[in-house]
């Protein structure tokens, strides 16, 4: 990490150094057009096209990193902000959409605790203990119990402390539960739901390069979630196509030159669409008598 220090002129970005959250930064990086190179064993690499200096941390580190440190950026899931108590330290520019899980209370499916009141005054096994303590804390003072819930940390495994002796309960994240039933346990709360963010200090040294990044996530997260429909109607069902596509803020409308000069005006559309949505938005164009309907995917695009 001493190359940190001969950093002066870089922005510091840090991202998850592996896990669940890795892969994923790295294809959001390149979509962006921070292009690295990271050699094996290091955990920093520095970007060949822009003033950036990638730091490669634990997720659970970077809120801190951010909040308190020289990082200007960093990606890290929404459980690990909450759990460093940092947003008074960070702004959050973006959730990314990738990497959702839930952070759950587990207790043994055979067993006879089926509500979280059941579990004040037991022991608790988690890696987010100040998630878990204000979590039982809050439920103790609703229920007016005075008995104090045992939070224990533990790092790896979690989901064996039941199994082990260890917990009456843990609180973990769950992506599947397919790893948690296959333990024997079964969710019976929910304390977050969780994601991958683009964070930001408060007080960045880079503030105009931290705006062209963040504009790079834009666009890409709107390229993964819309594609551009364009397609020829007459004017007169304009307002009910409109309707159909009315564009992410507003559709693009070019009128058609017409051979014969009496026939019906025609409008050529071009609107962006939700991905998940286009089957049915081009099945209700047809119906309505639109023609000439295309769809083109977006690489990537400024938003």
């Amino acid at each position: 990490m001493d190359l940190v220090n001969h950093l002066p002129d870089r922005l510091l970005f840090a991202v998850p150094k592996k896990g669940r959250l890795y892969e994923k930064c790295c294809q959001l990086l390149s979509g962006c057009d921070i292009q690295f190179r990271r050699s094996n064993r290091l955990d920093i690499a520095l970007s060949t096209n822009l003033p950036i200096a990638l730091i490669f941390l634990p997720a659970a580190d970077i809120p801190i990193f951010v909040g308190d440190g020289n990082c200007d950026l960093g990606i890290t899931g929404l459980d690990q902000i909450k759990e460093a108590d940092m947003f008074d330290s960070i702004e959050d520019l973006l959730d990314l959409n990738f990497g959702k899980c839930k952070l759950q209370i587990q207790v043994p499916a055979a067993g006879d605790i089926k509500k979280p009141e059941q579990l004040i005054g037991k022991k608790i096994v988690s890696s987010f203990t100040k998630l878990s303590t204000d979590y039982f804390n809050d439920l103790a003072a609703q229920n007016k119990s005075s008995e104090k819930t045992s939070i224990r940390y533990v790092g790896g495994s979690v989901e064996a402390s039941c199994a082990l002796g260890v917990a009456d309960a843990i609180v973990d994240l769950v992506e599947s539960g397919e790893t948690m039933k296959a333990a024997g346990l079964e969710a019976i709360d929910t304390l977050l739901d969780t994601s991958a963010h683009l964070i930001s200090s408060k007080k960045p040294k880079f503030p105009e390069l931290v705006d062209k990044i963040h504009q790079r996530f834009e666009g890409v997260m709107a390229a993964q979630k819309y594609v551009l429909c364009t397609y020829n109607a007459p004017r007169s069902i304009l307002p009910t196509c409109l309707e159909i596509t009315p564009g992410r803020r507003s559709a693009t409308i070019s009128a058609l030159e017409q051979k014969d000069p009496k026939a019906e005006e025609w409008v050529s559309i071009s609107s962006m669409i939700e991905q998940k949505k286009a089957g049915d938005i081009m099945d209700d164009l047809k119906k309505v008598g639109a023609s000439d309907i295309l769809l083109f995917e977006l690489r990537n695009c400024r938003v």
